[in-house]
């Protein structure tokens, strides 16, 4: 319920937001030129729906694969798919060797789940499932569909910014103050857009824990899932391959877990494996229940930046739902 109330919350405040700088701007300068720097945001926030799940298809070289050649892995996405009321996704796996998996499509029919070479080599059976459930999750909550619709205020209120600072510096409209006005609008257009863009970030971390507690309510145990990030972490921190890192940088916000933020992660979870042991089992997972986690300013700054939400916290998360 909390979950829910912060997504409702953020999704309003985002929507005042972008409601009040279009008010102000149009009140000011008149509607004209507001709406067509919308227009084309929305253009090409239209054009990256489409063909976006085409692009990381491409980008992360994924090969679809029938039930003959991954009976398994077909086998756990239908039964996940089925218990979670969703058309069973399109099935692939993905030619990088980084360990991850990922979700992505445009509807719940249009859903796709792929994994990589490197995540099937790390995990065993419950582990791989909960990761899948985890990505399940994210097709049966709509979840590419509302950050993308979230992404667009930040993208408008970046057009807005740019055309009224530029009209302002280099425009003809030179009478006294009009210029100023213009960089002023623009100015606070490209704060708002900031302001925004880390909210959308926030939205997007709210609804990695909205995935995690769905793969629990799939029927997959919070311990399980717990050490597959765990495994995840060490796996994407030992990981050498610098091309394959670069090659996802565009697309990780899909990942389960943020690659490039691996070796905080790993230094942070040491606070969790108290036997040490590679893994976070279910009595570990129940005394991080009731513990105080230590996490540094510079790692709660690096969580505000990004589309995932701190590790530790994640898996306190997680001890939650055990």
């Amino acid at each position: 319920m909390w979950l829910h109330t912060r997504m409702f919350l953020l999704v309003a405040l985002l929507f005042g937001i972008l409601y009040g700088v279009v008010t102000v701007v149009g009140t000011i300068l008149g509607a004209g030129g507001v709406i067509f720097y919308i227009g084309i945001a929305l253009a090409m926030l239209a054009l990256q729906y489409l063909i976006g799940p085409s692009l990381v298809a491409l980008s992360m070289r994924v090969r679809w694969v029938s039930e003959s050649e991954a009976p398994a892995l077909h086998r756990m996405v239908a039964d996940l798919a089925r218990q979670a009321g969703i058309p069973k996704p399109k099935v692939g796996i993905s030619e990088i060797n980084i360990p991850n998996a990922f979700a992505f499509g445009r509807t719940q029919r249009d859903g796709r789940v792929c994994v990589t070479r490197g995540i099937m080599n790390l995990l065993n059976e419950d582990e791989l499932r909960a990761v899948l459930g985890h990505e399940i999750s994210h097709i049966k909550h709509r979840d590419m569909a509302v950050i993308t619709l979230l992404s667009a205020i930040p993208l408008i209120l970046y057009w807005i910014a740019m055309s009224f600072m530029f009209s302002g510096m280099f425009g003809g409209n030179r009478r006294e103050g009009g210029a100023g006005w213009l960089v002023l609008i623009g100015l606070g257009s490209l704060i708002m857009y900031f302001i925004t863009n880390l909210l959308v970030l926030y939205g997007s971390r709210i609804r990695e824990y909205y995935a995690d507690r769905g793969s629990v309510q799939l029927g997959n145990r919070p311990h399980h899932l717990a050490t597959a990030l765990y495994k995840l972490a060490y796996g994407n921190a030992r990981f050498k391959g610098k091309q394959d890192l670069k090659q996802v940088e565009g697309v990780k916000a899909f990942f389960v877990n943020d690659p490039s933020r691996a070796w905080n992660e790993v230094r942070e979870l040491s606070q969790v494996d108290l036997d040490m042991s590679g893994t976070i089992d279910a009595q570990e997972l129940q005394v991080l229940r009731s513990k105080s986690v230590r996490i540094g300013a510079s790692d709660r700054i690096m969580e505000a930046l990004s589309t995932h939400p701190n590790m530790l916290k994640r898996i306190q998360h997680l001890s939650t739902l055990a």
